[in-house]
């Protein structure tokens, strides 16, 4: 891995010496080392669980540059484990929560922001410019297309996972000879039907843990200092207490990735989300169609009880998007939506697309308001 030099200065400024105190008076780092940390970048694919910890590390660290991709919205049920966002960034995107928050926590660190779903058309370019890339993804499909880009690009990838109270951490391509992702799970779990990490419950201390794992394995890399998970994996009962390190050896033929179009069934689970086509209305029309028919109108309001609760649509029934694929709520939707047109709503319009696609899997027709609450106040 080849860092570029800070064309800067081969110093730290006060503010920085006095901030990596603690790392200046240990030998393994001292000033060369946190000049590397500095000059290093890391972009975190998702700033959930995993992203949460391991964001907030890596602007401890003081690594200089950091890339976050996520196209989330902050929701109540994420703060049991997603601790870089708070409780006033409901609604609030997820980059825009994490930039601001390690802009406060550590200024001199550059944030560059992806408000993007990470698609076989646009990884490449997105992680191109970083040193390290860091997984931090919730479901099998984003995690092998980020394993190939890697492979593809030639860079070093720190994979973190968690289910419950367990979890696991590895390095992949660190060097020619270093296994992947296909060497530990080399059929795609979605041709199973095993569900992904993020339909799993977990406890937030797990995604805590491995977080801070992956980020002492960044800056491990970095430092080129230690023993890395390289061949390696490390899995942990949090449960039970306990730990076990297992080998992890490469095959040639998993490295033979030239584009991402080889292995698209791979990618399934993170694709399939976003090429189902969601019925829209613009703020304007719902407001003309809302005058004129409000008896013939269901408006589901899919933000937090919290949100809702400080203001809301007449009419407008509160159901919080990760409450939507209850079986009571489908049930009630069903009744109730006899006669009526279904309209889903949130803040921004995010949610309300997600609302309107767990809908489709029932065979209730929706549409989702485009630019959400922030636009039809416009016209009330």
């Amino acid at each position: 891995m080849k860092i570029s030099k800070n064309p800067n200065s081969d110093f730290l400024s006060l503010d920085e010496e006095e901030r990596y105190k603690k790392h200046l008076t240990l030998k393994e780092i001292g000033l060369k080392g946190q000049l590397r940390l500095r000059d290093s970048s890391v972009i975190c694919i998702g700033a959930g669980g995993l992203g949460s910890s391991v964001l907030l590390y890596l602007a401890a660290a003081g690594i200089g540059r950091i890339g976050i991709v996520d196209n989330d919205q902050v929701e109540k049920s994420n703060l049991q484990r997603q601790i870089i966002h708070d409780t006033n960034k409901l609604g609030n995107l997820k980059i825009n929560s994490a930039q601001e928050r390690i802009k406060n926590f550590n200024p001199n660190i550059e944030v560059v922001t992806f408000n993007k779903r990470i698609k076989p058309d646009n990884i490449l370019e997105i992680i191109k410019e970083f040193d390290i890339v860091c997984d931090c993804s919730d479901n099998f499909g984003t995690r092998y297309l980020i394993n190939d880009a890697c492979l593809i690009l030639k860079k070093t990838l720190v994979f973190g996972s968690v289910q419950g109270f367990e979890g696991q951490i590895s390095v992949f391509n660190l060097n020619k000879n270093s296994p992947n992702l296909r060497d530990l799970l080399p059929e795609s779990p979605i041709k199973n039907n095993i569900p992904s990490c993020a339909e799993f419950g977990v406890v937030g201390v797990s995604t805590g843990l491995i977080g801070v794992l992956q980020v002492n394995e960044i800056i491990k890399i970095i430092l080129k200092k230690g023993e890395i998970l390289d061949g390696k994996i490390m899995i942990f009962d949090l449960l039970n207490m306990k730990i076990k390190t297992l080998n992890l050896k490469a095959d040639k033929l998993n490295k033979k990735i030239k584009n991402l179009s080889q292995y698209a069934d791979f990618y399934q689970d993170s694709i399939c989300p976003d090429t189902i086509k969601v019925m829209k209305i613009n703020a304007k029309e719902f407001d003309n169609l809302y005058k004129e028919k409000f008896n013939k109108i269901l408006l589901i309001d899919v933000r937090e009880n919290e949100e809702f609760n400080k203001s809301s649509i007449k009419g407008s029934i509160s159901i919080p998007l990760n409450k939507l694929d209850q079986k009571s709520q489908v049930e009630f939707l069903q009744r109730e939506s006899l006669g009526k047109e279904i309209f889903t709503l949130c803040q921004l319009g995010i949610r309300s697309e997600k609302a309107s696609k767990i809908l489709m899997k029932y065979k209730i027709s929706s549409k989702s308001i485009e630019g959400g609450i922030n636009k039809i106040n416009q016209y009330y």
